[in-house]
């Protein structure tokens, strides 16, 4: 029988340039706690209920160019409350026009990276 492969994602990096304020945001964001205490270019920040995979923060060189190929969808029962949170702590709305129905909206973090957040109510 074929062995089960050891691997699964232990943590999503994400690049920044300015690392307190993506730091704060994500750990603020995802209510998120850091794993241990953060370095001056890198942070894990962690599920304080162990529920959610690890998110990573660092520090690189380059900006990011064009749009990110990867993105987050948030799941919420508040969607509205939630998006206003978000906003408050440092995200904008991405400018796009939605489709009817649409159960998303997409937000940007302070660097410009695209998020969702998805009703699930």
């Amino acid at each position: 029988m074929a062995q089960k492969p050891d691997l699964r994602i232990g943590s999503v990096v994400i690049d920044c340039n300015d690392f307190p304020t993506m730091s704060r945001f994500w750990q603020e964001a995802l209510r998120y706690v850091p794993r241990e205490e953060p370095q001056d270019d890198w942070a894990v920040l962690r599920d304080p209920e162990g529920r959610n995979v690890q998110v990573s923060i660092q520090v690189v060189p380059e900006k990011r160019v064009g749009k990110n190929r990867l993105h987050f969808d948030l799941y919420t029962s508040d969607q509205a409350g939630e998006v206003e949170r978000l906003l408050a702590l440092g995200a904008t709305r991405f400018p796009r026009t939605p489709e009817p129905d649409e159960d998303f909206i997409v937000l940007e973090d302070p660097e410009g990276n695209l998020f969702c957040v998805i009703d699930k109510s």
